[in-house]
């Protein structure tokens, strides 16, 4: 199969010669089929990506024909051993299936290579990385057992250690494992014990540090103070106390340690491979250039970062990165109050398709609970910074498989990508209060809701053209007209300059900590260290998953009217009062002291409500558009609760538009379906810039809209973000690329790697560590 002639790919669908040739690729694509009566279909239409009977896979070959460029059938068998072949392997198979560990080795050792002339002479004055390349080089050319051709001592080992990761086995079950085979066959050459095979491994690279911390999140016992025994800003030991003395000195247990993923291997290993060498170039060499906003490369930051730093940019290998960093409980269970919060890079030189994949995003730091660090994180932050500023400034001699020659690769950090909260912990902006939105800053228009005790933010007529009518309509909104300027975000040079003199003091220990006069800002974020960050256009990004995740709840709680969950309740009703507005909506108190409210525009009868609801429990969706919506449904109550974020985007998107067309006055049902279509718009994966200016425009429409229909207590900050998500889109690219979903995702197989309940953080580590090496 691996040397015949393919000429007849190129030929004409309908002729005979074609034909004979897709029957001739069938029979033996299915005898080495692992799924016995389904291959991959490598048609046009299907790329290699679904499985399909034998009929159907021809059909789609006559009639969309091969997908381009696929002459060597890898998804096939070619190149491969079938299990079923009854005839023995040629030299050429038995070549596929040996591990090519010496160019493993190579690859990863490339840089001590030079000192291989010392072998000869002894190893007294290698460096620790020779000794360790020497060593696995040994246990490379050693075979498993005599006469064995298809594995080494350390082939062997890998493979297994990679069985052990993907089906999660224990490290007892793999000592047990190794433990029989070496009784079943005494002359191989098995690793004594699972240390020596983890040693092994190990010395592969991809290992992570272990960076002691002070348990207050005060400091990290790390460069200077490596050797020190007590924070030197609350003065706690490093060491965990047993009753009320420290452990010995031979068995102390650091409080808090900080497990660090080194960023530079990283990255050098993403270009030794030539495939994803070439991957690494996709956003200036494959990337379409039709004006069309489809990858971060399109966006005005990118352009706006390329031109102020031509050096940097004029190699499209050097690596532009995003930081996300979520809390999570690691228990799957939410009874346990245990928070950890993993830091993660996305690589955006990889193409839009697989730069968000869980295989590319790159865990650098798992940061302990059970607590989280608050505005701490910037203390277990800093081993990344100086990572981050060696690979600005100096960069990294790099091996390029793909050009078979070295280059110094530099990397830059583009902005972060996180949910609200943590928008204020890596920003140090606060994010509640009167000045909770960080584009508006200091302009945010909001107001404190007496009776409900609680922000508000309105006051959207001033991002609308000086000549728009609502601008004059005082009687729908707050009795006056609105002239004030949307406001103007501040810009990091701006930001930077006002917070230069601000005192930073990290921990959570007992002491006071000094605060500067600085408003909201509750420090300087860490991340101005980096030179270029103060320039960049846009810093921390607003996650579009969480804002409509928020306002879904905020919609459905209201409309039908949910105990707890519902803006419009008697307080509500009093804040209308105390504003003077809406008089139709104020409460009324009779003679007896009774109270009456009258029904709002969107109140909806019962049997509204059912019809609402039906709706949504009787929609047909496509496997994996979401989870199966119509368990969190309940009629008879009127309810929809427990519902995940990927469902409430899909009800944002479709479901939402439908059941609000019988069940809710036109006004509101026709608002409501254009708020659908705007998140589904700046959802779409390529955008037309022209069409950014008319999103805008709408979006500023419908919040205006809604503040007609609704309750101030209903716009809270989540209702206020949409109105800046277009010129984040202007920015940084397509929603897609710069939300939580694939974070959130990853978070989840992480979880997975808990096997020690007493240790999460350690059983993560060394979980992805494996997957990884």
């Amino acid at each position: 199969m691996d040397n015949e002639d393919k000429s007849w790919m190129n030929c004409l669908r309908w002729t005979e010669e074609y034909s004979r040739g897709v029957n001739n690729f069938l029979d033996k694509a299915f005898e080495r089929a692992s799924q016995g009566d389904e291959i991959l279909c490598p048609c046009k239409k299907c790329v290699n990506r679904y499985w399909h009977y034998r009929n159907v896979v021809e059909e789609h070959l006559v009639v969309e024909g091969f997908v381009d460029n696929y002459t060597k059938w890898v998804f096939h068998g070619e190149g491969f051993y079938s299990r079923n072949a009854p005839h023995p392997i040629n030299d050429d198979e038995d070549s596929n299936l040996r591990d090519n560990i010496d160019g493993l080795l190579h690859d990863t050792f490339r840089n001590v290579e030079g000192e291989s002339a010392h072998e000869e002479v002894g190893r007294e004055g290698l460096s620790e990385d020779a000794k360790k390349f020497f060593k696995l080089l040994e246990e490379g050319k050693q075979e498993l057992y005599p006469g064995c051709e298809t594995f080494t001592k350390l082939s062997f080992t890998i493979r297994l250690y990679l069985l052990k990761t993907l089906h999660g086995l224990s490290n007892v079950a793999f000592s047990d494992i190794l433990a029989l085979l070496k009784e079943a066959f005494p002359f191989a050459q098995l690793p004594e014990s699972f240390n020596k095979a983890r040693n092994m491994i190990k010395d592969l690279g991809l290992h992570y540090e272990k960076i002691h911390a002070c348990p207050n999140d005060c400091m990290l016992f790390w460069k200077d103070n490596e050797k020190a025994e007590n924070c030197s800003v609350c003065g706690s030991s490093r060491w965990k106390s047993v009753g009320n003395a420290l452990t010995n000195a031979k068995s102390k247990i650091p409080a808090k340690v900080l497990r660090y993923f080194p960023l530079k291997p990283r990255l050098q290993r993403m270009f030794m491979c030539p495939e994803t060498s070439v991957a690494m170039r996709w956003h200036a060499n494959e990337r379409p250039n039709d004006g069309n906003i489809r990858h971060p490369a399109d966006g005005e930051a990118w352009k706006d970062f390329d031109s102020l730093h031509p050096d940097f940019s004029r190699d499209p290998r050097n690596v532009r990165l995003g930081l996300s960093s979520d809390g999570f409980n690691p228990f799957r269970t939410m009874s346990i109050s245990h928070s950890t919060w993993p830091v993660m890079l996305m690589n955006y030189n990889l193409s839009p398709w697989i730069c968000m994949k869980s295989e590319y995003i790159m865990l650098s730091m798992i940061i302990p609970g059970p607590s989280s660090p608050g505005n701490d994180i910037d203390v277990y932050l800093q081993p990344l910074i100086a990572e981050l500023k060696e690979l600005w400034e100096a960069g990294i001699e790099t091996y390029d498989a793909e050009t078979n020659q070295t280059f110094r690769m530099r990397a830059a950090l583009l902005w972060t990508v996180s949910d609200f909260p943590a928008l204020a912990m890596v920003s140090g902006w606060s994010t509640k209060g009167k000045l909770a939105c960080p584009t508006c800053n200091y302009d945010t228009c909001s107001q404190y809701l007496k009776h409900s005790r609680k922000m508000c933010y309105m006051g959207h007529r001033r991002f609308l053209p000086r000549d728009h009518p609502l601008r004059k309509d005082k009687k729908s909104f707050n009795g006056q007209e609105e002239h004030r300027p949307a406001p103007t975000p501040l810009s990091g040079v701006e930001v930077f300059e006002e917070l230069r003199e601000f005192n930073n003091v990290y921990g959570k220990g007992k002491k006071k900590r000094p605060r500067d006069n600085k408003g909201p800002w509750k420090k300087r974020s860490i991340f101005f260290e980096l030179p270029y960050w103060a320039h960049n256009k846009l810093r921390h990004n607003l996650d579009v998953m969480h804002i409509e995740k928020n306002i879904c709840d905020s919609l459905l709680g209201t409309l039908l009217d949910i105990d707890g969950k519902s803006k419009d309740h008697v307080n509500s009703r009093y804040d209308l009062q105390e504003m003077g507005i809406r008089k139709e909506l104020q409460p009324i108190e009779d003679d007896n002291g009774s109270l009456s409210l009258a029904r709002a525009c969107f109140s909806m009868k019962p049997e509204q409500k059912r019809l609402f609801c039906t709706v949504m429990k009787n929609a047909k969706l496509p496997k994996g558009c979401a989870s199966n919506i119509s368990q969190r449904v309940q009629v008879k109550e009127m309810k929809i609760s427990g519902y995940k974020s990927h469902d409430a985007h899909f009800i944002m998107h479709y479901l939402l538009q439908v059941a609000v067309r019988k069940a809710l006055p036109k006004n509101v049902s026709l608002t409501l379906i254009r708020l659908g279509n705007f998140f589904r718009a700046i959802c779409s994966k390529v955008i037309r810039p022209r069409d950014l200016e008319k999103m805008h425009s709408e979006i500023v429409e419908i919040i205006c809209d809604l503040e007609k229909i609704f309750h101030p207590t209903f716009f809270d900050i989540m209702l206020h973000l949409p109105i800046h998500l277009v010129n984040e889109i202007k920015f940084g690219g397509p929603a897609h690329l710069r939300w939580m979903y694939s974070i959130e995702r990853h978070l989840c197989k992480l979880k997975g790697f808990v096997r020690n309940r007493s240790c999460p953080e350690a059983s993560i580590a060394r979980g992805f560590w494996l997957k990884s090496a």
